[in-house]
């Protein structure tokens, strides 16, 4: 009896120590920058980036992640939590007034040199690398295709739009890449149809509307016409939404979805699991 406690207790204890999460920083220009991960199960894995929302920190996402956690042995994800500067990314929003805007954080170096570091030391596969951002996150995520398309496989977005085009600094290299949005109808944060968005008592300035913002990366990836539209199953029939899929995808193009989830506020629909949605999107661009 004794040593069957004991066969439990090691068996459970393995299984807390593969899930635990680890934490480093790299030096940035003066700045230690601090990211948190789990690792994978073996050497090949793909890397995908969960980056927080404006005010908060890397850890704080892991909750909504927690179902892509538990897929991540199986599909051998090394999932990583970086923490934006002062709770914040400094993303494309030229007047955005978070300190890392202001001061001009380098996020790009630290994305380069994260992904070095997951090269080195844990040979992750280099074309299978994503990320996925919330709100201030989606921003970032928009940033890096923007800026990085050629490090990153395919982002999502969630809860955010393009930064309207008097409030873009950022250089876009206009690489095609493949790009999935999911926005609420009814967001006050993020308005779908565009405008000011504020949050924490501070403006990150002007953003583009919704449809805009799939239009952009529909079209940089040479899409006309109208997209395939679905209608998602309604699974929660009492959360007061629904889920239509717009899609563009042809073979030989990147793929850009939008769910657009009607009666959605700045949050996460019930309907769908979005960091799941955010992998099955990814699976698709690595066939």
């Amino acid at each position: 009896m004794q040593r069957l406690v004991i066969f439990i207790l090691f068996v459970l204890t393995s299984g807390l120590a593969k899930s635990q999460l680890l934490s480093d920083s790299i030096l940035i220009e003066g700045h230690y920058r601090t990211f948190h991960f789990l690792k994978p199960a073996r050497p090949g894995s793909t890397l995908i980036f969960a980056l927080h929302g404006s005010g908060g920190n890397g850890q704080g996402v892991r909750n909504g992640a927690k179902k892509l956690e538990e897929i991540a042995p199986t599909e051998n994800l090394l999932l990583v939590y970086p923490d934006g500067y002062k709770k914040y990314w400094n993303e494309c929003r030229k007047t955005a007034q978070s300190a890392a805007n202001l001061e001009n954080i380098n996020d790009n170096a630290f994305f380069g040199e994260m992904i070095s570091y997951f090269r080195k030391n844990y040979q992750i596969d280099s074309k299978r690398v994503f990320a996925v951002g919330t709100s201030g996150g989606g921003h970032m995520a928009y940033k890096l295709a923007l800026t990085m398309p050629d490090q990153f496989r395919a982002i999502t977005a969630l809860i955010a739009n393009l930064p309207d085009t008097n409030n873009l600094d950022c250089a876009e290299k206009r690489l095609a890449i493949p790009v999935m949005i999911v926005n609420g109808t009814a967001d006050q944060t993020n308005p779908y149809d565009g405008g000011e968005v504020k949050t924490n008592g501070i403006s990150l300035g002007l953003v583009r509307s919704t449809d805009r913002t799939f239009r952009y990366w529909s079209e940089l990836a040479g899409y006309q016409g109208i997209p395939k539209k679905t209608l998602l199953p309604d699974t929660d029939p009492n959360d007061g939404k629904t889920i239509e899929r717009y899609t563009y995808r042809e073979k030989g193009k990147p793929e850009v979805t939008l769910l657009k989830v009607l009666g959605g506020k700045h949050d996460y629909p019930n309907d769908i699991n979005v960091y799941l949605e955010a992998w099955a999107f990814f699976k698709r661009q690595m066939q």
